[in-house]
C-alpha cells in the first residue's frame, strides 16, 4: 500500500480550490464585461437621405459644414473617434462651433449603398471616415481616418487640423487673396 502525507493531500487539494477559485472569478469578470452595453452612436434605422438632407439644410443657414461620420456600432475605432472627440473639450468646441454633425450608418442591418455612391464610395478608406459637405450638400473632403491615428488612438493635433482646415472660415476665398 502506498503511503501519501497529508500534507500531500492538502497542497492538492488547496491547489485545486485555488484553481477554482481562479476560474469563477475570471468567469465572472468576462461576463461583466460583455454583459456591459456597448455605445450606440448610430442609428441603423435612421433615414441617413433625411438626416443628411436636414443636417444641410441647418449648416446652409448656420453658415457650417456638415460632417458626417460613416461608420456603425460593430466599428471600434468609430467608437473610439466619437469619444475621443467628445471627451476632448477642444474638439468637441471645435466641432460644435464649425460643423452640423451626422452620423450616417453603415451596417449588415444597413449600409446606406446609395447614399455612399452619391458620396463617391467613401468606404474605401474604411471606416470610420469622414465626408465633409457645404452649405448646398456639395462634398468638400472625403478624410481617411486612419491618418489621424497614433499609437492605440487618435491624435488631437492631427484631428484639430483636419477639423479647422475644413471649416466654412477656412475656406474663404477672401482669406487667400492679397
Amino acid at each position: 500500500m502506498l503511503f501519501i502525507p497529508s500534507a500531500y493531500l492538502c497542497g492538492i487539494k488547496l491547489f485545486q480550490m485555488k484553481k477554482s477559485l481562479l476560474v469563477v472569478l475570471l468567469s465572472s469578470i468576462f461576463i461583466a464585461l460583455c454583459a456591459q452595453e456597448k455605445p450606440k452612436i448610430y442609428n441603423p434605422q435612421a433615414n441617413a437621405r433625411a438626416e443628411i438632407a436636414h443636417a444641410i439644410q441647418m449648416a446652409s443657414q448656420t453658415g457650417k459644414h456638415v460632417f458626417l461620420q460613416i461608420g456603425g456600432n460593430w466599428c471600434p475605432w468609430c467608437i473610439k473617434f466619437h469619444r475621443f472627440v467628445h471627451d476632448t473639450p477642444a474638439l468637441d468646441s471645435l466641432l460644435n462651433q464649425h460643423y452640423i454633425v451626422c452620423m450616417v450608418n453603415f451596417s449588415k442591418e444597413n449600409k446606406n449603398l446609395d447614399i455612399l455612391a452619391e458620396l463617391e464610395y467613401p468606404q474605401r478608406f474604411g471606416f470610420p471616415v469622414f465626408v465633409i459637405l457645404d452649405g448646398q450638400g456639395k462634398r468638400l473632403h472625403t478624410q481617411d481616418s486612419g491618418l489621424l491615428e497614433s499609437s492605440e488612438g487618435y491624435d488631437l493635433k492631427k484631428v484639430q487640423s483636419f477639423l479647422q482646415n475644413w471649416t466654412a472660415e477656412a475656406l474663404k476665398p477672401e482669406k487667400y487673396q492679397k
